[in-house]
């Protein structure tokens, strides 16, 4: 079995979250906001690992949903950190085209598994 990308590139996200996570607590003493992002950055990762073991298609759909909620989720904590001043436009737009790449990739994942869903019935 080849590699997995989503895997991949959500574990290279949830490294980048953590990154961003430290320097926000090194620099400005910031806990509240920072660790909100640091919740919803890792658990797109978290729930991708989760859907490899999935119990069903309609449970992998269920954990890549999930995982859609806290991507949206991880985006609303980017921007209201950049315009909050706590994190530079650079480092928000590295972040956003990480989160929407990764957002594109569940999406994906989703609408197949439904239409595979929906052949069988």
């Amino acid at each position: 079995m080849g590699e997995n990308i989503l895997k991949t590139k959500s574990f290279a996200f949830s490294l980048k979250i953590i990154e961003t996570y430290k320097e926000i607590v090194k620099n400005y003493k910031e806990y509240v906001l920072s660790k909100q992002l640091l919740k919803a950055g890792t658990s797109i990762g978290a729930m991708v690992r989760e859907s490899e073991f999935a119990q069903s298609k309609a449970d992998f759909i269920s954990k890549l949903s999930i995982g859609l909620k806290e991507s949206n989720e991880a985006e609303y904590w980017i921007l209201l950190l950049q315009q909050s001043n706590y994190i530079n436009e650079k480092t928000a737009k590295l972040l956003l085209d990480y989160n929407r790449e990764l957002t594109s990739m569940l999406v994906a994942s989703v609408k197949t598994t439904k239409k595979s869903l929906n052949k069988k019935h």
